[in-house]
């Protein structure tokens, strides 16, 4: 929210420098993100207050040697006229009377025949032959705005003389409106805040005007249907209004708030709204259409099925039944809160006012606004809550705009539904409570006065503040809050720093946790790199995850009562496909990728209200195995088995034993290229390619894309209780390879654990190192080669021990497998 210095003056006096103001309210919970000067020192380009100044035109003619330069005689209060040239289309042969804006040479303005923002300064120069130096302003040479189409033309009443930058100059405060503080979305509520930290007065805004017209009773009935939605809704009419131009300085404080004018009715409209926090909405007293009784009956009600609405903006929405309406008796006239109906928007027609201000439920137009994608100041101040008791003084405060800027007859009283009356919040607050939460003896009468300076009512009744919260608060519910606030006020970095009085409890361990960590630290060692991916995604994200000729699978979701968009409505039930948006998103930078990710995926579960959170562990591989460097390195594109490597290694750092690799199948997988992880009975995951059509639904490079997926519980739980560490053998080892043929359907894992079974204590280390397939071995036949390592830890084994085991060895692949050893 943009807070103008100047408009905050009115409210409330500044008795400090603005950075100690803006440091004062970032500490009270106000974040003040930044101040941004215009016209003023700390701004990019402040006016000089010796070269710029208010003026005014006493002459206009016609430049004698140009048909487009014109020759302006202006009055700065020097005493001594000034004659400059200009080419604006805003003035013309015979003004005079006008203000404006003169700028003496060595000005510095920005450049207003250039793009952007360019700053110059003003030099002498010969125009068609007349000398000039100075020159009469546009809003883009002063910084003011983009618009370089005519000079700037200052209200009547701008003093002449008047350095600009004391007229026009001010600051403004960039403020972060948290939702706890959102009773300071307005000027006013800013000024509160000035005046409990500085000790001042607020003053409040002029309200005061005459109702000479018809009893608005007498033609305006409101309908609330309902009041939870509605709690209070309030019209006035005002007739013989005339649409126009707002005046300058409404403009300008608009335009510092960042708002664009319109007319001088929206922009009373939105002047209010910045002023007070109260949005409100201008309909067109005749585009209200009157029921069968002649009255403008104004009901708010639920959107009905298939019902439509054209907003302002010119779209045609379709409604939901959370959209609350506002409705004449025909149909829809405007989304309340969110965004009026074209139907009865204020044109340069309109001749009479019907006045809305309204108070909505907070969490109905968070809803709407989400929903249609309609964001606005109003949506935003009602989302979090507007007080309706606010509603009869916005409305009596635009009721004097409207008569005092824009004139007409305003009707007579003011329609009031209030079905829903805002409760009076009363809090017992206990002195040594506060305290105690604070850790410092705060005096009571202190207490007192934040509190009053808050605008609280405080009474005291047996050493307890009996505190009644004023009616623009609605954050006030106990005890605690009104702590709060005492401790905003007093300062956060008055409190003292103080060690905690209890002893702190021991650290409870987490095993889950610590298990989860070690397998982080152990992946980024095999130089993996760790991603996090939207736990949120859609069933179409999901679905294209499977190959198309996957069984199909009737899959169940944790759905999103309330989802921010319709891509992310539900939770995820794996991690690839969030992976493989890293990976595609990845690829047009990288050529190699080696990611892995570990967290929940969410299986809901009948007849519960939590969903089943399991943990999961993806491990992603592609590209080449090396980058290509000076020294060479393997650049072919990795496979199953580098793959395979890293879970490997994993599950040795891990001390993971006895784990088998078998054939298995995955929806996103590539059949035959697939493998499943199983310990005993247990099934710990499954590697393998994937699919290619997957990865053509993905879009990804025609390379291998290898993925781990592996349930992490089962991890942990496949972890040995216990394993033995061996010192560094001291004896020599002795190494020797074989090759045995087996039968194609043997796998490596089984030849491997015979060898191992039969090696004993006396084979150190077992490892595959070829696998030959061919004519010489015969069909449905195959040939591994192993390197076998002999050692013991007491003595350099000799010839025959080494045979002796070899042997043994060779005797049980026979007899367990139907291996034979394989001849040279």
């Amino acid at each position: 929210m943009r807070v103008p210095i100047s408009w905050l003056k009115e409210f409330v006096d500044l008795t400090l420098p603005i950075e100690t103001l803006a440091e004062k309210l970032t500490l009270a919970g106000l974040e003040v993100e930044a101040i941004e000067y215009i016209g003023l020192p700390g701004s990019e380009l402040p006016w000089d207050r010796d070269k710029i100044f208010v003026a005014q035109v006493l002459e206009v003619t016609r430049h004698p040697n140009a048909d487009r330069l014109l020759l302006a005689t202006v009055d700065y209060g020097a005493g001594q006229p000034i004659t400059v040239v200009t080419g604006a289309p805003n003035l013309k042969p015979g003004d005079r009377g006008q203000k404006v804006v003169l700028a003496l040479r060595g000005a510095r303005l920005y450049d207003g025949h250039k793009e952007g923002r360019v700053i110059m300064t003003l030099k002498e120069a010969t125009l068609r032959g007349i000398k000039n130096d100075s020159m009469v302003c546009s809003e883009k040479e002063l910084g003011l705005s983009d618009d370089h189409s005519g000079i700037l033309i200052l209200p009547d009443d701008a003093p002449v003389g008047m350095p600009l930058a004391d007229y026009l100059g001010d600051a403004v405060l960039h403020i972060a409106i948290l939702p706890n503080m959102a009773r300071c979305a307005s000027i006013l509520g800013v000024a509160r805040e000035v005046a409990a930290l500085t000790g001042q007065t607020v003053r409040l805004p002029p309200t005061h005007y005459v109702a000479e017209g018809p009893d608005v009773h007498a033609s305006v009935r409101l309908n609330i249907t309902d009041g939870q939605l509605n709690p209070r809704f309030t019209a006035t009419v005002v007739r013989g209004v005339r649409v126009g131009a707002a005046p300058f300085w409404m403009q300008r404080r608009l335009q510092l708030c960042g708002m664009r004018p319109i007319n001088n009715l929206v922009d009373i409209s939105n002047y209010v709204m910045l002023e007070l926090g109260q949005p409100n909405h201008l309909f067109d007293y005749h585009a209200v259409r009157p029921d069968a009784e002649g009255y403008r009956t104004i009901i708010t009600r639920r959107a009905q099925p298939g019902e439509t609405l054209q907003t302002l903006d010119g779209v045609t929405r379709t409604l939901q039944p959370d959209d609350i309406l506002v409705c004449d008796a025909h149909g829809p006239l405007s989304l309340a809160g969110v965004m009026g109906g074209a139907s009865s928007e204020v044109t340069d027609a309109t001749d009479t006012l019907l006045i809305e201000v309204a108070t909505w439920h907070p969490a109905s137009i968070r809803k709407t606004a989400r929903h249609h994608t309609l964001f606005s100041e109003a949506s935003a101040r009602f989302a979090r809550g507007v007080p309706p008791a606010l509603a009869p003084f916005a409305q009596a405060r635009l009721l004097h705009l409207v008569q005092t800027l824009v004139g007409g007859t305003i009707d007579r009283g003011m329609c009031d539904a209030y079905p829903k009356p805002q409760p009076t919040v009363t809090v017992d607050l206990r002195p040594a409570r506060v305290r105690q939460f604070l850790g410092v003896d705060l005096p009571t009468e202190t207490m007192t006065h934040i509190l009053r300076a808050l605008e609280f009512t405080v009474e005291e009744h047996d050493g307890v503040l009996r505190v009644t919260a004023p009616d623009h608060r609605l954050d006030i519910e106990g005890e605690h809050d009104l702590i709060e606030e005492i401790a905003r006020i007093h300062g956060y970095d008055a409190l003292p720093a103080t060690l905690i009085a209890e002893s702190i409890p021991p650290a409870q361990s987490d095993p889950a946790l610590a298990f989860e960590e070690q397998v982080r630290d152990l992946l980024v060692r095999l130089g993996l790199q760790e991603v996090v991916t939207y736990r949120l995604t859609a069933p179409e994200r999901e679905a294209r995850t499977r190959a198309p000729d996957a069984p199909a699978e009737e899959a169940l979701y944790v759905a999103l009562a309330n989802p921010l968009t319709p891509d992310r409505r539900v939770m995820r039930r794996s991690l690839i496909g969030g992976m493989l948006e890293v990976i595609g998103a990845n690829l047009h930078h990288r050529e190699r990728l080696a990611l892995f990710e570990l967290g929940p995926v969410y299986h809901p579960v009948p007849d519960a209200t939590l969903p089943h959170e399991l943990p999961r562990l993806l491990i992603a591989l592609t590209g080449p195995r090396a980058l290509p460097h000076w020294g060479g390195g393997d650049t072919a594109l990795m496979d199953f088995f580098d793959l395979k490597g890293v879970v490997s290694a994993l599950l040795r750092d891990l001390h993971i034993q006895g784990v088998r690799w078998q054939p298995s199948t995955h929806p996103s997988l590539a059949p035959g290229r697939t493998a499943a992880l199983v310990q005993g009975a247990r099934v710990l995951g499954v590697i393998g390619e994937l699919h290619p059509a997957v990865r053509e639904a993905w879009a990804l490079p025609n390379q291998p894309v290898l993925l781990a997926d592996l349930d992490v519980a089962a991890l942990r739980e496949a972890v040995a209780a216990d394993y033995t560490v061996a010192e560094v053998p001291r004896f020599p080892a002795t190494v020797e390879d074989i090759a045995v043929v087996v039968d194609e359907r043997v796998s490596a894992a089984e030849v491997e654990q015979v060898i191992r079974e039969a090696g004993g204590a006396l084979l150190y280390d077992v490892r595959l190192f070829d696998v030959y397939r061919g004519e010489q071995i015969g069909a449905q036949r195959k040939s591994l080669a192993w390197s076998l390592t002999y050692q013991a830890p007491d003595r350099t084994l000799s010839t025959k021990e080494v045979e002796r085991v070899r042997n043994k060895i060779i005797r049980a692949l026979e007899a367990r497998l139907g291996a034979a050893l394989r001849q040279a």
